[in-house]
Order: structure tokens, then C-alpha cells, then sequence
């Protein structure tokens, strides 16, 4: 039996039996019993491997199993508890667009970049480019998905302007390196594999990456730039 066939045997065993006992229990006939009279010292024997009618299973590789299974299964609730996104009734396609990159930006398959270009609170009309993971990680967006608060670019974002005020300011975030001083244009690097991210709508994005403007109802202007890493982790 290779690796791969001794694991699923294992985990068919982990998963049926709630304790290690129960599983030596099962091994145990009703003849056993009869000779041995004794089920602590027949389980010792199924454990050993003297008796039984399956395959011999260690107290250890049973446990370690049972709790990887178990690290597993809350790792996966817990992971479907942080999509703000699931369960809710989108309308908007710039929504549906975040909803459908929001787990992969956070287990860091995908890193989108977010632009857009909208009026504030105070009707001043302000732009900029968001590091999508980045903000999930800071915020909750519930009140985004449930628009509750419009997603709106911040003087702490990748970039920001306010177009009234004539307020720049840029900066590099966890995942991007900001290069503002370049004369073709805002650029980003990306700081995993180091992968140059070009936002110019006229120039190509990238390797890896694309750019997709999205009609939306809820913004003056909304582009969605994805960016896959090549870079093994």
C-alpha cells in the first residue's frame, strides 16, 4: 500500500470512530471477549496487532490524524465565516465583481488592484487605486456588499486624489510598491514576484495581469486590475 492509499484507509477509519478506543473496540470479536475475558487487555492485543479483524492502526497515527482532520474542517467554517460576500443579493456588476475575486485575494491566489473615481461625502470628486487583500484584511466589508457605505479610495490607499483639492498622495501598501515617479505613468510593483502592474489604460497591464472596466450604477468610473503570482510559496 503506497502513502496516498495508506492515508484514505486512515482517514475512512478517523472519520468513522469518534475515539481510538471505539476503533480498537470494532476489531474486537465476541469470541475474543470469551477467551480473553478481559476488554482492556483484548484492546492492548488489538493494538499490538496480535488481534483483530482489520488493519492495525497506531494510538498516535490515529490521533494526529483525527486532529489534522479537525484542523482542517474549522480552517474551512473559518474561512467561509470571513467571505462578507457570501449569502448576499448583489446587484450591482462592480459588487459582483469584488464578491467573485474576494476569496482568492484572501488566500492570495489573486491580488486585485481597484480604481475608481467618485464624489465624496462632501461632493468632492476623488480618485484612486486600492489594494483590494490588503483593505479585507483591514476592514470588514459587510457594509460594502451590503451598501451600507460606498468603497471609496483614501489618503491611505496605493493612490489618492481629490480632484477639488488637487490632493495627491501614494503609498506602498503590504502587497504593491508604489512608483510614482515614473514618466510614463503611475506604476506598481507587485512585491512578490516583483511583477510591474501598469494601470495606463492605453499601455498593457502586465505579464499576469488584465485590466477590466466594470459598468457599474454606483460609480463615475470603476476598473479592476487582477494580478496572479507566478512565484511559488
Amino acid at each position: 500500500m503506497d502513502r496516498d492509499e495508506g492515508l484514505t484507509a486512515l482517514d475512512n477509519i478517523v472519520t468513522q470512530f469518534n475515539t481510538y478506543e471505539d476503533f480498537l473496540d470494532s476489531q474486537i470479536t465476541t469470541v475474543d471477549l470469551y477467551y480473553l475475558e478481559d476488554e482492556g487487555l483484548a484492546r492492548q492485543l488489538v493494538e499490538l496487532g496480535y488481534r483483530g479483524t482489520g488493519e492495525v492502526v497506531k494510538r498516535e497515527d490515529f490521533e494526529a490524524r483525527k486532529a489534522a482532520i479537525e484542523i482542517a474542517r474549522l480552517a474551512e467554517r473559518t474561512q467561509k465565516k470571513t467571505l462578507t460576500s457570501a449569502g448576499k443579493d448583489l446587484q450591482d456588476n462592480f459588487l459582483k465583481a469584488l464578491a467573485v475575486r474576494e476569496e482568492d485575494n484572501r488566500n492570495g491566489k489573486v491580488s486585485t488592484v481597484i480604481f475608481i473615481r467618485d464624489r465624496n461625502s462632501h461632493g468632492q470628486e476623488v480618485s484612486g487605486y486600492i489594494d483590494y487583500a490588503h483593505r479585507l484584511k483591514i476592514e470588514d466589508f459587510e457594509v460594502y456588499f451590503s451598501e451600507k457605505r460606498k468603497l471609496l479610495p483614501k489618503p491611505t490607499d496605493m493612490s489618492f486624489y481629490n480632484w477639488n483639492s488637487h490632493i495627491a498622495v501614494w503609498n506602498s501598501t503590504p502587497n504593491y510598491q508604489v512608483i510614482a515617479d515614473n514618466p510614463e505613468g503611475l506604476l506598481f510593483k507587485y512585491k512578490r514576484d516583483r511583477k510591474i502592474l501598469n494601470v495606463d489604460p492605453k499601455a498593457s497591464p502586465g505579464d499576469n495581469s488584465t485590466r477590466t472596466p466594470i459598468q457599474t450604477e454606483l460609480y463615475i468610473q470603476a476598473v479592476i486590475f487582477d494580478h496572479i503570482s507566478r512565484r511559488k510559496t
